[in-house]
């Protein structure tokens, strides 16, 4: 975990170090996203995108020139999966849930396919693309007989007492998207992206079922009912796989966002004064 936090730190150091060279700044804008939060994982191995959540948030793009920009971003998502209603046999009977709040920073730098300017009546839309870092804070939770519960807190893999993961984390950020201008300084994004993470615990699961005696004895019996929700006997039994540890989980984020340009806006070409 440490080298996953001095990784992000190092990246982002160079990425600030190597904007901070370029020249002919163009300005910078400010605005709003609002869309969906979609989890791939443990428990969404087909991919579906049949329970998506509430996601929202707050942008920053600095403007290098017409192709070039640097963008930083908080957002918020929430992400859920439930194998009850996996058509995989194994998750189905595996009947594990989960769901979490996301409390995301992005930091990306921006490529412009086409000339884009501001203001400018011909080059005022194209797609786009991008890639970066993110940081993360996460808490998986389910519910058990009405009550919900922090599944961090229950060891549900058998993590030993202050050995629990982290809920922050990382990862990288691919991306892009489309922008238009409304007017000379308002402009519309339609933007999808995609967090490949560091962790593998973003849905508490990850490895295989532990001993549940001794889960009991250490957390309780709640902690062990939390862990084995199978719905087949042995199942669940020590050992046995409940997770997949070959990948790590996935969420993304799809939405549309307002925001506003602060900066000066370029002559056209046959005004300009030579």
């Amino acid at each position: 975990m440490k080298n996953q936090f001095r990784n992000i730190f190092f990246i982002l150091l160079a990425s600030f170090g190597m904007l901070s060279g370029v020249s002919a700044q163009k300005g910078y804008e400010l605005g709003g996203w609002l869309g969906t939060s979609h989890y791939f994982g443990d428990l969404n191995t087909n991919f579906r995108l049949d329970k998506p959540g509430l996601a929202f948030g707050a942008i920053a793009r600095k403007n290098f020139n017409s192709r070039i920009s640097f963008r930083t971003s908080l957002n918020y998502g929430r992400v859920r999966a439930y194998d009850s209603d996996s058509e995989n046999r194994f998750e189905k009977n595996r009947n594990l849930s989960f769901r979490s709040n996301i409390i995301d920073w992005t930091n990306v730098l921006e490529f412009n396919f086409f000339h884009y300017e501001h203001g400018h009546h011909t080059y005022n839309k194209t797609p786009y693309f991008y890639g970066g870092i993110n940081v993360f804070h996460y808490n998986p939770t389910a519910e058990l007989d009405g009550t919900r519960y922090s599944l961090r807190q229950m060891g549900t893999e058998g993590q030993t007492l202050g050995q629990e993961y982290n809920t922050i984390s990382g990862g990288f950020v691919l991306g892009g998207g489309f922008k238009f201008d409304i007017n000379k300084v308002i402009s519309v994004n339609i933007d999808i992206s995609t967090r490949f993470l560091f962790t593998d615990y973003l849905d508490d699961v990850s490895s295989v079922f532990p001993d549940k005696q001794a889960l009991a004895d250490t957390r309780g019996p709640i902690a062990a009912a939390l862990s084995d929700r199978s719905l087949v006997e042995g199942l669940g039994a020590q050992g046995r796989q409940r997770g997949d540890t070959k990948g790590k989980d996935k969420y993304s984020f799809f939405g549309i966002s307002v925001v506003r340009y602060f900066g000066g806006i370029e002559c056209p070409e046959i005004s300009k004064i030579y």
